[in-house]
């Protein structure tokens, strides 16, 4: 799965003079929290998001009228708050490139870069919607859960057993175990019975860490 699979591609974007109370009351109608800043020739020059545009605002512990401080509040600009150093994702990454960058530079989105050209953003809801995907959260079936050796054949004699019991795998998905020679894989199944399905994987793996019927 590549980045740009998951994408939105129709990116709504602000200009760098753009007022910040405009900018946010934009923001809320569309819904979303974040603007890629864009210059009069569409090259990313920032990006701006509502925590930004939140922080901006002037305290309420001031002596100040509601009328001056929605003026004040007026007259700043998007460049004046938003993030220049913009984190982005090429448009051919795979999907979990974008979900690193995201955790390791602790931001909700990035803008997707094709050939230095704005392309399109991809936001942590995209990475949540492939992450439920992946798991079949949405699909009918027997998830389970083991920890086993992580070791050469061991995935290919868990499938090869519901394979035997005529099981549809729906999903599969491993997971760092409690140490560095142990993993933890979940499934999805479909098609078989749960106690047929136990009793099949049980002998292959080190423990059967949790089973229910979704």
């Amino acid at each position: 799965m590549l980045v740009r699979e998951r994408m939105t591609k129709h990116v709504l974007t602000v200009k760098p003079n753009a007022p910040v109370d405009e900018t946010l009351r934009r923001m809320r109608i569309e819904k979303v929290r974040r603007f890629p800043v864009v210059d009069n020739e569409g090259k990313l020059v920032g990006i701006v998001s509502e925590r930004d545009l939140l922080y901006a605002a002037p305290s309420p512990a001031t002596s100040l009228s509601v009328y001056e401080l929605h003026y004040l509040y007026s007259r700043i600009k998007v460049e004046q708050v938003m993030t220049r150093d913009v984190v982005t994702v090429n448009y051919d990454d795979p999907i979990e490139e974008a979900a690193r960058l995201m955790v390791d530079h602790r931001i909700g989105g990035l803008p997707v870069m094709r050939d230095g050209e704005l392309v399109g953003i991809i936001t942590e809801t995209d990475i949540f919607k492939a992450f439920m995907e992946m798991l079949g959260a949405r699909d009918q079936g027997i998830r389970i859960t083991v920890s086993c050796q992580d070791k050469r054949g061991e995935l290919a004699a868990i499938t090869g057993a519901i394979a035997q019991l005529g099981g549809n795998i729906i999903s599969l998905s491993t997971f760092w175990g409690e140490d560095a020679v142990t993993a933890y894989v979940t499934l999805k199944v479909a098609d078989v019975d749960k106690e047929a399905l136990i009793n099949a994987i049980k002998p292959i793996v080190i423990e059967v860490v949790d089973v229910r019927e979704m």
